[in-house]
């Protein structure tokens, strides 16, 4: 499925900046690569698998070679990574039989898309046939394929914290927690500007509000499932997703460039959720709150959007139009007419 928005190949996000003020940006780099380590460990280890025949989960990561960082120039944040990795996976048959297998992904990398990835799963010489071996090629290659795409996300959203933060005057500016680091690299980004934003009050940026609404052919308790559910989240995103459908609970879906948390859950009736795509300045959240209306044979569904930032409105409407309400019309057959 496409990326929300055109993307470049190498996860190209673009931060906005003032036209007037777009030379004072400077080089910034970080590297992301024993951060990485420690977040694909992390994914990786404890997952698990299991059928009619036993169960297989990722016991040790055997190695990990490769690289990551993120460079900031002229407020784009450009994402390199490139992974070699190993790992051994062991199984356990319902009759108790034990066996061990290894798995090999060799080219994790910002030029490759997720579905693009060669993730190769054996069984080790020693060992007999087991069907627990298909087991791992199938569902077990498709959480580790959904892991790494969530790495991925993590890389974007909660390694680049700090390396962007929009000031008043449209130039970006470093994080409090780490100005002074910042200002024994000769590498920081640096304003044209003495006066730095206030510690902690934010930055205020002009927004908008706005209403879509669109009706499905399908009752508001299914639709308002659609939208807590993971697997049908991943179904109609076609790619992988973390969604916890609860008050509080966070949501990260395509690809990790759209990313929030419910703050209130009426059922079947409202869901309101803090929203924001991942090259929206740092920390800012669009309220968006999704009603469930019941029209006899139909639902209508009308989403209010308040605090998007102007320069985001049309993406953010053709975003929603076409990665919500068009993917879950064709994913599920509730097509209906948009007005």
């Amino acid at each position: 499925m496409a990326k929300w928005g055109e993307g470049d190949p190498r996860w190209i996000v673009e931060e906005r900046a003032d036209a007037t003020n777009v030379n004072n940006w400077h080089w910034t780099e970080r590297d992301a690569t024993n951060w990485s380590s420690d977040k694909l460990k992390s994914l990786l280890l404890g997952l698990s698998v299991e059928n009619d025949e036993g169960a297989c989960e990722v016991t040790e990561v055997s190695k990990l070679e490769g690289e990551a960082s993120i460079n900031n120039r002229k407020g784009k944040l450009i994402f390199f990574y490139e992974w070699n990795l190993k790992a051994t996976w062991t199984g356990k048959s319902k009759t108790g039989v034990k066996y061990k297998g290894s798995i090999e992904v060799p080219n994790l990398s910002d030029e490759n898309d997720m579905e693009d990835l060669d993730i190769s799963i054996s069984l080790n010489k020693d060992e007999p046939d087991t069907p627990l071996v298909h087991l791992m090629k199938t569902k077990g290659a498709e959480k580790i394929r959904e892991a790494l795409g969530s790495y991925v996300g993590f890389l974007k959203t909660e390694f680049t914290q700090g390396m962007i933060l929009p000031t008043a005057n449209g130039v970006a500016k470093p994080q409090s927690a780490s100005q002074s680091k910042a200002k024994q690299d000769k590498t920081q980004v640096s304003s044209g500007s003495s006066t730095a934003a206030p510690i902690n009050t934010g930055v205020k940026i002009p927004t908008c509000k706005f209403t879509i609404r669109d009706t499905f052919l399908t009752s508001p308790a299914e639709l308002y499932r659609v939208f807590l559910n993971q697997e049908m989240v991943q179904a109609f995103t076609r790619s992988p997703a973390t969604v916890d459908g609860e008050r509080g609970g966070k949501f990260r879906l395509l690809e990790g460039n759209v990313f929030g948390e419910f703050t209130e859950l009426v059922p079947d009736e409202k869901i309101v959720m803090k929203w924001r795509f991942n090259n929206w300045p740092c920390e800012h959240y669009a309220t968006i709150t999704l009603m469930f209306l019941d029209r006899s044979n139909e639902t209508e569904l009308k989403v209010e959007y308040r605090g998007v930032p102007n320069s985001e409105e049309e993406q953010t409407k053709g975003g929603w139009k076409r990665y919500y309400f068009e993917a879950i019309k064709q994913t599920f057959g509730y097509g209906a007419r948009l007005f």
